[in-house]
């Protein structure tokens, strides 16, 4: 992996930002759209609010989340939630939303439905990912229970993973579509996860499910 430690947060979350923005500019300049893939939680929010005014092509980009909690966007912890607060604002209000979500009484069920959506936007030009200190990535999680079906070579692009760790069941991209993707960045911050992500590089990735991206990933840490 490429690891590149920053003096602040500050200037992580600038030379990110401005990273991503590059290469999206640059696959719209070539291809005429592009398309990004994006975690949840307030770790990457900078990012999003300084993305959200850059200027680009944006309705020629197709944003999504890396994976989403099985609830709706009326509840907190809805990552579309916060994607339409953070990053889906400003200029970057014209992009296009591709969910990952969709209300079934199983989120097995729309699964077909909502690949559908994402497949004419792969590969990836951009994948930008988080890390949990447990080496979990999007919602592949150590111990999940289709762990070793998600991290398969011939995945579906959407599977429906339950974990302890996890909470609510959640929809997540598969590795191979995290592999595929022709920009991956991981953002993390203190030591714990530094030392996570060192340690994920020397384990199988059951263990360790980031470790499926890190050969290709920029890693991008600040205390």
């Amino acid at each position: 992996m490429n690891f590149i430690a920053y003096p602040d947060r500050e200037f992580m979350m600038l030379d990110v930002a401005g990273k991503i923005a590059g290469q999206l500019s640059e696959q719209l300049n070539m291809y005429g759209r592009a398309s990004l893939s994006v975690p949840g939680g307030t770790t990457p929010g900078p990012i999003f609010d300084i993305l959200s005014g850059v200027n680009l092509d944006w309705a020629n980009v197709a944003v999504m989340l890396n994976d989403e909690r099985c609830v709706g966007e009326d509840s907190p912890r809805s990552n579309t939630r916060l994607l339409k607060q953070r990053l889906l604002v400003n200029k970057a209000a014209a992009a296009q939303l591709i969910p990952l979500y969709a209300e079934a009484s199983e989120p097995e069920l729309m699964l077909k439905h909502l690949a559908e959506g994402i497949a004419p936007h792969l590969p990836l030009t951009v994948l930008l990912l988080g890390m949990g200190n447990d080496m979990h990535t999007a919602s592949l999680f150590p111990g999940a229970d289709l762990l070793a079906e998600a991290l398969a070579a011939n995945a579906p692009i959407l599977m429906a993973l339950r974990a302890e760790a996890a909470g609510e069941p959640r929809i997540t991209l598969t590795a191979p579509v995290l592999q595929e993707a022709k920009n991956i960045h991981i953002l993390i911050t203190g030591p714990e996860k530094r030392a996570a992500i060192e340690a994920a590089a020397g384990l199988p990735a059951l263990e360790a499910p980031v470790r499926v991206v890190l050969d290709n990933a920029t890693v991008h840490w600040a205390e």
